[in-house]
């Protein structure tokens, strides 16, 4: 049951704005927060069902101004591994400890940023090599298993890409298309758990204008921002999103 009060929306606004906001021009890494936070005022299930139409919605907005811009082979690899993910995510939805997951993917998300910020202050000086695919198609696979049962697939989706060393806008390019598929993948498995009930439906409906509005913000923020200061940003909120998931993990 969904209470559409002043408290419900007040909280589910700033949610689903903030989500639009990531995933239009910082790289979906922030935008899981949208659930757990919906989840302080509704059911942790209700929050899930809720969130998956607008994220949808916001993908198929900020599709447009990427359009053809993201690196293909990349998203392909990640998207082949998402599909299992999401299967797996699926078949272990309802007895997978997720808070042992937060935790998994939480320290990975530290971990990268601080191995990067011990790269820049000359603490480390590791050899150039490429990214292995397999590493592609693990990071594939955490993300679709992760967005299913949390919509917390953006950090080890963006570990990948961040390690890639690609340019801000095909970074975000890339972003919004694996994501984009892996919520459509989601969507029948969701209907087929009723995730979806006739109370979150009715409430996306209020609370799209709200989504595409922080869709169009993003979009902006990321046409305006240099380059390195969008990667600081997107490192911010990688610290901030692994540090959330450890602290959901551990409480």
């Amino acid at each position: 049951m969904v209470h559409m009060d002043v408290t419900f929306f007040a909280v589910a606004v700033f949610a689903v704005m903030f989500a639009g906001l990531s995933k239009g021009g910082f790289g979906s890494g922030a935008a899981f927060a949208a659930a757990p936070i919906l989840a302080l005022i509704v059911p942790p299930g209700v929050a899930l069902g809720l969130m998956l139409p607008l994220l949808m919605l916001v993908d198929l907005t900020v599709l447009r101004p990427y359009w053809r811009r993201w690196h293909g082979p990349t998203a392909l690899l990640l998207i082949a591994g998402a599909v299992p993910g999401v299967g797996l995510g699926m078949l272990l939805y309802r007895v997978a400890d997720p808070d042992l997951l937060r935790l998994l993917i939480g320290c990975v998300a530290l971990g990268f940023v601080g191995f990067q910020l011990a790269v820049r202050i000359g603490l480390l000086r590791p050899r150039q090599r490429a990214v292995s695919p397999v590493a592609g198609a693990v990071a594939g696979v955490a993300g679709g298993f992760t967005s299913f049962i949390s919509h917390a697939g953006g950090p080890p989706v963006a570990v990948y890409l961040l390690a890639k060393g690609l340019d801000k806008t095909t970074y975000q390019a890339t972003t919004v298309l694996v994501f984009w598929a892996i919520n459509i993948v989601k969507f029948i498995p969701y209907a087929m758990l009723g995730v979806f009930t006739r109370d979150t439906l009715v409430a996306d409906l209020y609370l799209a204008p709200f989504a595409l509005l922080g869709a169009w913000l993003g979009v902006k923020a990321h046409r305006r921002i240099p380059e390195g200061l969008f990667f600081g940003l997107t490192y911010v909120l990688l610290v901030l999103t692994g540090g959330k998931l450890i602290w959901d993990a551990l409480s």
